[in-house]
């Protein structure tokens, strides 16, 4: 079968065809680092390492670009906040991100580049716009230059708008512009900002524009023309229709496939530091691993919205727990040791079901089908299916990044074993314990919270369940 994914210019799920054969170029588009992560951030770059993942099982050598945005107006305004240069805040909120990214195995890029590491190539696309006349430097002395929207006809085409239909770009001072949706390529140095947040330039010291980054990063590391350009279902506008007006107003081909991944929304809203509604990564790590974390990341489609909570989560990760505890059963018959191509022993609907853009939702009910089978097969003494069953399990789990097995995951510990241990029990005791209230016995219900009560545990109703903690 051949794989297709959605393009989000065309709007509809194409074959994939590479530019050059047996090779895939990809640039995502990376996080500005202004705080520590949250859970909407790296659902990206969980998503994208499924694809680059996917890409390398059948066979193509990937490079893979993921940029870091470490100055913008955001950064400075937090830096500030904080009483630290702006420069050692977004090394620190970067470290943060690596460090997020690592907890959840998320594959380091083919390269990282920085914004602040290419100003001379941003400064060369911005001459050569100008050359062609796709923009301009500002009347009013402030050194800013802008994008001339109305000077390139496919503006919008991204998106699919009409410029008339557009809202004003926000990303400068308007005094400047020629129309209020032409959008920044370079900032001029104001006064009040630190002076190491500036570069000089033919119109002045200044730093760069949103935009205008990616596209001089993809250009230098990938070419004029590269196969997919990916990022967060909220770039498409205003960001990447920037950088596909302003790459292809400079004659570059840029992106033959746009990917992007959907939201993780609290409460019905996007998660976004502005609403107050972030859940970083360390505090969700507090109550869960970052295998478990990711399996629910991964189990959602990733063009479909996923409603955070932590319910959610703790149904997923005892979900997860059922695979571990089937491969572990199975490993005790004997290896299983994966082969050097996983697609030799991949379920074909699990084959399939990636090869159809993507489909993690469908692949994990395939691996829920092989663990069952597999527990079939043990139950019936048949140790050669159940480890049959065990290899192909692993090898979904190692496309989509959640093999036990892999070193990134951290080894557990006796006390993580115990607390396992300690769950399932409490939980076959709970639901013993609701069985019975249903059945209005009450006094056996209350003679059960007892049992747990003393072994030290407390038991918390909910309208979502009972709930335990070590008292």
């Amino acid at each position: 079968m051949t794989l297709r994914l959605f393009d989000t210019a065309t709007r509809e799920v194409r074959d994939f065809r590479p530019l050059r054969a047996g090779e895939v170029s990809v640039y995502v588009c990376g996080l500005t680092v202004q705080s520590e992560p949250h859970v909407g951030h790296v659902r990206s770059g969980v998503n994208f390492d499924v694809l680059r993942r996917w890409l390398e099982v059948r066979g193509f050598a990937v490079s893979f670009i993921r940029n870091v945005t470490d100055i913008d107006d955001k950064i400075l305004a937090k830096a500030e906040a904080a009483g630290r240069p702006w420069y050692a805040h977004a090394q620190l909120m970067h470290r943060q991100l690596g460090a997020a990214y690592a907890a959840l195995n998320v594959e380091p890029p083919t390269y990282e580049p920085a914004a602040t590491g290419h100003v001379p190539e941003m400064l060369e696309l911005i001459e050569d716009l100008i050359g062609r006349g796709h923009a301009y430097a500002a009347e009013d002395g402030s050194g800013d230059v802008y994008f001339d929207v109305r000077s390139w006809p496919s503006y919008g085409e991204l998106t699919r708008q009409g410029i008339d239909d557009m809202e004003a770009a926000a990303d400068a001072d308007p005094r400047g512009k020629r129309d209020p949706r032409d959008f920044a390529l370079w900032k001029g140095h104001k006064e009040g900002e630190p002076l190491t947040a500036s570069w000089p330039s033919p119109w002045g010291r200044g730093r760069p524009g949103w935009h205008i980054e990616c596209s001089a990063m993809a250009g230098k590391y990938l070419g004029d023309a590269f196969d997919i350009h990916g990022g967060g279902f909220d770039l498409r506008f205003p960001h990447h229709e920037n950088e596909q007006a302003q790459s292809r107003a400079a004659g570059r081909d840029f992106a033959s496939y746009w990917m992007h991944n959907a939201w993780i929304t609290t409460a019905g809203e996007k998660m976004s530091k502005s609403l107050g509604n972030t859940l970083s990564i360390p505090v969700i790590l507090e109550r869960f691993r970052g295998i478990d974390l990711r399996y629910y990341l991964v189990a959602a489609h990733y063009r479909s919205h996923v409603e955070f909570s932590f319910e959610a989560l703790a149904e997923a990760a005892a979900g997860f727990a059922r695979v571990e505890g089937f491969l572990e059963r199975a490993a005790a018959t004997g290896t299983l040791e994966l082969p050097a191509s996983l697609l030799d022993v991949l379920p074909e609907a699990f084959v399939a079901a990636m090869d159809d853009d993507l489909g993690t939702s469908t692949a994990v009910g395939v691996l829920h089908d092989a663990v069952r089978e597999g527990n079939k097969a043990l139950a019936a003494g048949d140790a050669a299916a159940a480890r049959t069953h065990g290899v192909a399990v692993r090898a979904m789990l190692a496309v989509l990044g959640l093999d036990p097995a892999d070193e990134a995951w951290p080894t557990p510990s006796a006390d993580a074993g115990l607390t396992a241990a300690v769950d399932v029990l409490v939980a076959g005791l709970l639901e013993e314990r609701a069985a019975a209230r249903a059945a209005k016995d009450f006094a056996a219900a209350d003679a059960i919270r007892d049992r747990i009560k003393a072994a030290g545990i407390e038991v918390t109703d909910t309208p979502d369940g009972a709930t335990w903690t070590i008292a």
